[in-house]
């Protein structure tokens, strides 16, 4: 799947947790230690005895109460697919190279453009991921597969109303489709703080050798639209033209140095390994940097949501907790705001141009007013969409709120989108950007409320 680990700085850092949420933080984190082994040997073995000596129960995070993740029934595009598999209405196409997966993705509509590489050994089939075969990310606005070539294992994600995120894995064999929800294999990977603490995803950017280990001694990030361009895409490999700009994609350790391999800009990646085995010879940077803005707006939503369901279920058995359940629908709107209108986003210091053909892909996903504008057009001038307010307004993740946090997002956007002087957060959205938002807000979503069509 999607992967990440924990950012030196401390912007992720939320409203302080009591200290029993600390502790199942530090078990998260442990988790993380033992299933992917990139920490310190010392911290290895301490995370090791913390599972082993650990109850049969034991904790993932501070939400497991209120998500009752492995009871709770997943419902989502590909939990819908696998039924109408299951009845016979679709018939999924077998390659001998490449499994299900070009069928798996004309069903789920991802188009192939959004192929992402990774190197670094970092994902659940870890020993087969190298350099000379790296793993292939394709995504959605909701769905992720992860394929290695040379594996039967096919790796999916995909956003879930319920759970968050929820996991599967596929084994391709010609003669039947074998479909499994994954639980505590994955979750051990993608429950824990660089995921802001639920089940999500995350892009991580990491230093890595030429066999594509990790020096676990070394700094590592959780990256999104508010990283510097410096600190991405470690153990990636990038196609397409950033001028000037670095990054840590396509390079390697040498010693303690980061030294990056053939050209920081290029057309593809034919040079660097066989990429006819591959769907596509690209790993296109616009892609890349929809994908980490992607990840952790769907985990934004996901932990303003589990807030609220949180303290809706401490009210039911607490006296005088409404005023408390105000508060943290009010606090939850404020992250989901601040995120989707791109608050603190980095910005682009050269013009950056994609190596493949995703930015128009990406554009025919979504809705269009009727003068063509939409939320999915790019500017990657100066910062990545030209209107900045997240397309995932428009996901399943969003749709799937709670309905008060819902509808205070709503006011908050729209204060802020018509009171220019309202916070400094915003002071990146000029005049002429905040009226285009709202009008393609106004003429593309069905449920605004009635005060966002005054005139």
């Amino acid at each position: 799947m999607v992967s990440g680990y924990i950012e030196e700085d401390a912007r992720r850092v939320h409203s302080p947790q009591p200290l029993r949420e600390i502790v199942s933080m530090f078990r998260m984190l442990m988790r993380e230690t033992v299933a992917c082994s990139v920490i310190l040997p010392v911290l290895y073995a301490v995370g090791l005895t913390l599972v082993v000596n650990a109850p049969a129960a034991a904790q993932f995070g501070p939400y497991d109460s209120t998500l009752n993740y492995e009871q709770t029934r997943d419902e989502n595009p590909i939990t819908d697919l696998f039924e109408k598999v299951r009845a016979g209405e679709v018939q999924l196409e077998y390659d001998p190279h490449y499994g299900y997966l070009r069928s798996l993705l004309d069903e789920l509509k991802i188009p192939v453009s959004s192929q992402s590489l990774v190197y670094s050994k970092t994902s659940l089939q870890a020993g087969r991921i190298s350099p000379q075969n790296p793993r292939a990310i394709y995504f959605n606005d909701d769905v992720y597969i992860g394929w290695v070539q040379g594996s039967a294992l096919l790796e999916i994600s995909t956003t879930d109303p319920r759970l968050g995120a929820a996991f599967y894995t596929m084994r391709m064999r010609p003669e039947r489709v074998h479909f499994q929800r994954e639980n505590n294999r994955c979750l051990a990977c993608h429950y824990i703080p660089m995921t802001q603490g639920v089940p999500g995803h995350a892009i991580r950017s990491v230093l890595t050798k030429e066999t594509g280990r990790i020096n676990s001694l070394e700094r590592s990030f959780v990256t999104d639209h508010t990283s510097r361009f410096a600190d991405r895409w470690g153990g990636w490999y990038v196609t397409g033209n950033v001028g000037a700009m670095q990054h840590m994609g396509n390079a390697f350790l040498e010693g303690e140095e980061l030294v990056p391999f053939g050209e920081n800009n290029r057309a593809n990646l034919e040079a660097d390994f066989d990429t006819s085995r591959w769907l596509s010879p690209h790993s296109d940077i616009v892609a890349l940097m929809v994908m980490e803005h992607q990840t952790q707006m769907q985990n934004t939503f996901t932990r303003a949501n589990l807030d609220v369901r949180r303290a809706a279920l401490e009210a039911a058995t607490e006296e005088n907790a409404d005023s408390n359940i105000d508060q943290v629908i009010q606090q939850a709107a404020e992250q989901i705001v601040s995120y989707l209108l791109f608050s603190g986003e980095a910005p682009i210091e050269a013009e950056i141009k994609g190596s493949s053909t995703y930015v128009a892909d990406f554009g025919r996903m979504g809705s269009r007013t009727k003068d063509g504008r939409s939320l999915r057009d790019f500017d990657l001038k100066t910062r990545l969409f030209r209107y900045p307010c997240s397309y995932l307004i428009d996901s399943a993740a969003f749709e799937s709120l709670e309905p008060p946090l819902k509808a205070q997002v709503y006011k908050q956007l729209w204060d802020v989108l018509t009171n220019p002087a309202a916070d400094d957060d915003y002071a990146h959205i000029d005049a002429p950007s905040r009226t285009a938002i709202l009008s393609i807000l106004s003429e593309t979503k069905a449920d605004l409320p009635s005060y966002w069509h005054k005139s």
